[in-house]
């Protein structure tokens, strides 16, 4: 019924506070927000009602956040990390939660 994510930073055993997060459906932009301190969105990233059938995409800018709180080469090992999946019903939850450090990143279908 709803997008939603969290992030975990591993490399420093926190969520991912501060996050910059973008989400597209089809190509398009319908998002855009900053991970709390919980390293989570305040609101589902899209709402019931506009959860669609299709292929969807999460950016998760790393290379932004990491470089607010540790030394990383330049250009960084990982900058924006990209998440394509696809919702097949839209009356599912669809929860994509992310585990990243500056040079890794791991993702599943949560609940």
């Amino acid at each position: 019924m709803s997008i939603t994510s969290h992030c975990l930073d591993l490399f420093h055993g926190c969520p991912g506070a501060g996050m910059r997060v973008e989400i597209y459906f089809e190509k398009q932009k319908i998002n855009s927000v900053l991970l709390n301190k919980d390293g989570r969105s305040d609101q589902a990233l899209v709402e019931t009602s506009n959860v669609k059938t299709g292929n969807w995409e999460l950016i998760f800018f790393v290379g932004d956040y990491f470089k607010k709180k540790t030394k990383l080469t330049d250009p960084p090992f990982l900058n924006e990390v990209v998440i394509k999946f696809g919702v097949a019903d839209p009356k599912d939850n669809y929860h994509v939660p992310i585990l990243v450090t500056p040079h890794s990143y791991s993702t599943y279908r949560g609940s």
